[in-house]
């Protein structure tokens, strides 16, 4: 029993940074636990665990606290043939972090002010835009999120957090869909031009939504059509020359 108490303790006074210890005395009562106050003081100090007041909130209780509201943007480039030959774009995208829903705002040779401020506008209007007063958007600091962007995303009501320099982690969700695109599609295809860029992207990412059973999320599609019910032929629907495939039950 007093292994559990123990064990219990710490597991709250974790994952609950604002408990004190009365606090935490409450709630091992009401599992059926009577244990002194200075008890569990003894157990959190043993463990290392400060007093309530001196215990930080983790970056991970925060981001969950405001899981709807996260989102995150970040840019990949490509290397596309051109007349000219190989010319580099870049693609900007912003992910929601609770669904992993991509929404690629543009690409560009030259993610000058003038591309940034309009992708911007794109993704901030009030009728479909995936930025929304009150949410928050996780960036890097790269030289693209000018000052003016940034007054704009503020005067739109949306909350800049700004990772570290050279910190991917910080951003990791936007970063695995880089991964993602990249070794699933874009590093087997030479686009033909910005037009075959584009459609390239847009096959990609509706693979992402409607095909591709995600691990954050249950193993589950992002945009479930109907669930198969075991009955049928399996068939295969292909994307790009068959290199993105999805199985499903025919009607």
């Amino acid at each position: 029993m007093l292994a559990e108490i123990r064990h219990l303790a710490v597991r709250m006074a974790r994952e609950n940074p604002r408990w004190g210890y009365t606090r935490i005395q409450g709630a091992l009562k009401n599992v059926g636990h009577r244990v002194a106050r200075s008890t569990i003081a003894a157990i959190l100090k043993a463990e290392g665990i400060p007093p309530s007041g001196e215990r930080p909130t983790a970056w991970r209780m925060f981001r969950r606290a405001h899981w709807p509201a996260l989102v995150a943007a970040d840019f990949f480039t490509t290397e596309v043939w051109t007349a000219r030959g190989l010319v580099t774009y870049y693609t900007m995208f912003i992910i929601e972090l609770q669904s992993r829903r991509v929404h690629v705002a543009g690409s560009t040779r030259y993610p000058d002010e003038a591309f940034m401020m309009q992708a911007i506008r794109d993704v901030a209007n009030p009728i479909d835009g995936v930025l929304a007063n009150g949410c928050f958007l996780i960036c890097d600091r790269d030289r693209k999120w000018s000052r003016a962007v940034l007054e704009f995303l503020e005067q739109e009501g949306v909350r800049i957090i700004q990772t570290p320099f050279r910190a991917p982690n910080c951003n990791a969700y936007a970063e695995r869909f880089v991964r993602s695109i990249k070794e699933e599609c874009l590093d087997r295809v030479i686009p033909l031009g910005e037009r075959h860029l584009r459609h390239t992207i847009a096959e990609f990412v509706a693979h992402y939504h409607l095909e591709w059973s995600h691990q954050g999320i249950g193993n589950e599609l992002i945009q479930s059509l109907r669930r198969a019910d075991g009955q049928g032929p399996v068939r295969r629907r292909q994307r790009i020359g068959g290199m993105l495939n999805y199985y499903y039950r025919a009607a």
